[in-house]
């Protein structure tokens, strides 16, 4: 595979030099002389600069797709050629969280059943502690959760990148508001989820160095899922932190807006569980083909 192409890849989906750099664990510099070569053999400018901003060009934005393309048959090849080689029937036991189990897991589920049909997946659904605890006490080989409590018997391994924000209906008065500082969150009201939730730790973790704590804020009501809360929210003036990721039908039919925090955001990484030590073949082979499936979506 032609690194220069995979960093392009990434710059061009970061839209960031810096965050391509990082990412790809080389220099900056680096990264410009790769995509200066590739702009050189193909005799076309593949990005806009304008300061500190980058966008891609229509050549670019053609470079994209092939790659897309590209990585997509080298992910097919190391699937398939791990498949062949690895246990092809069985039952593998998977947990994952709300948010996950919704909105993330689903394609990857079809997809790998149609690769190893022979394979049988049970799905268990539950927040980031039940998961936890399901995973230690060994009722499933894998799982994938919002949170990261720690346990030593338990490794993580980031698996996707997630962005909590702010949300209310579109008709609610905030959204008028050109920003929220901080110090609002204390007059808002807000729909959270349940106690054990990796969310409701993240939100809690994000806000703790701006001296905010959880019981500071207007909770008006504690639901089981991003789907409960969304309903909610659709039928109150309350606000949510919430994953991108849940709401992209909600903002795309104008539902759901985004409320901007002033010097404020919440990222995280949703993180594959195994229990330490050596991972059954089957477990390796999924965790492999989900790692390669996201990667590309990034």
């Amino acid at each position: 595979m032609d690194f220069r192409l995979k960093v392009f890849f990434t710059v061009a989906n970061r839209l960031s030099f810096t965050k391509a750099a990082t990412e790809l664990f080389i220099t900056q510099p680096a990264i410009s002389k790769h995509i200066q070569e590739l702009e050189e053999q193909y005799k076309i400018k593949l990005f806009e600069r304008n300061g500190s901003k980058i966008s891609l060009t229509n050549a670019g934005e053609v470079l994209l797709k092939h790659t897309k393309n590209i990585f997509e048959v080298y992910r097919e090849i190391d699937f398939d050629m791990s498949a062949l080689i690895n246990q092809q029937k069985g039952l593998l036991r998977l947990g994952a969280s709300t948010t996950i189990s919704q909105y993330i897991i689903p394609p990857l589920l079809a997809r790998f059943h149609q690769k190893l049909q022979d394979i049988k997946v049970n799905l268990l659904n539950g927040n980031t502690e039940q998961i936890e605890k399901a995973l230690l006490n060994k009722e499933i080989e894998i799982g994938i959760v919002e949170g990261q409590s720690k346990n030593q018997s338990i490794k993580y391994t980031e698996f996707l990148k997630d962005e909590l924000v702010l949300v209310c209906n579109s008709s609610n008065p905030l959204v008028n508001k050109e920003q929220v500082t901080l110090e609002d969150l204390k007059d808002l009201r807000f729909v959270t989820r349940e106690q054990g939730s990796g969310t409701l730790e993240v939100i809690e973790h994000a806000l703790k160095p701006f001296g905010i704590n959880l019981s500071q804020l207007k909770i008006e009501m504690q639901l089981g899922s991003p789907e409960s809360i969304k309903s909610y929210l659709m039928n109150s003036d309350c606000v949510a932190f919430i994953s991108i990721h849940a709401i992209e039908k909600e903002l795309k039919n104008n539902e759901l807006i985004i409320l901007d925090i002033d010097n404020f955001v919440i990222e995280r990484f949703f993180y594959i569980i195994t229990l330490q030590g050596k991972v059954d073949a089957l477990s390796e082979l999924f965790i492999k083909n989900i790692s390669s499936y996201y990667n590309l979506k990034l």
